[in-house]
């Protein structure tokens, strides 16, 4: 009975959690423009301006963490495979050694691999330079990504 309860309350927490920040993000987004972004091909503008915000646009409830706190993802590296692109991101503006920060990337990867254009998902290991011994070892242990390092140390 109690493990029910713990599943029915952390689904029901769940869903206004996603319902708060799709709202949050409606508020500060254009829907038409989001919806237009979304259908992108993303393999068709990887080398333009539309390529980040079509990616931001894929993004569930992180990308309300990452708006609401000034920040976002830059694109570090990108392959074209044949099964589709694989990226090496960062995150960029108050993002940066944040708390939230696994999570946060964790939430990027899995939503951003959920579409079928994106074959994978990895940070440049650069992030784990932003972030104190801990946060680093915390990160490495728990967050669910991968990092790469780059050639030109980006």
């Amino acid at each position: 009975m109690d493990d029910d309860l713990v599943a029915r309350y952390a689904a029901e927490a769940k869903a206004a959690m996603e319902a708060e920040a799709a709202r949050r993000v409606e508020e500060s987004t254009d829907p038409q423009e989001e919806e237009r972004l979304r259908n992108l091909s993303l393999a068709g503008v990887v080398n333009t301006e539309h390529f980040v915000p079509a990616l931001l646009a894929r993004l569930g409830s992180v990308r309300a963490a990452l708006d609401g706190h000034g920040g976002g993802i830059a694109v570090s590296q990108c392959a074209t495979e044949d099964e589709g692109l694989d990226l090496v991101l960062d995150l960029t503006g108050a993002c940066l050694s944040c708390g939230a920060a696994p999570g946060t990337l964790e939430g990027v990867k899995n939503d951003l691999e959920a579409d079928a254009e994106i074959l994978r998902i990895r940070f440049s290991s650069a992030l784990l330079d932003t972030f104190d011994d801990l946060g680093r070892e915390f990160i490495l242990a728990h967050g669910n990504v991968e990092f790469v390092d780059l050639p030109n140390g980006k």
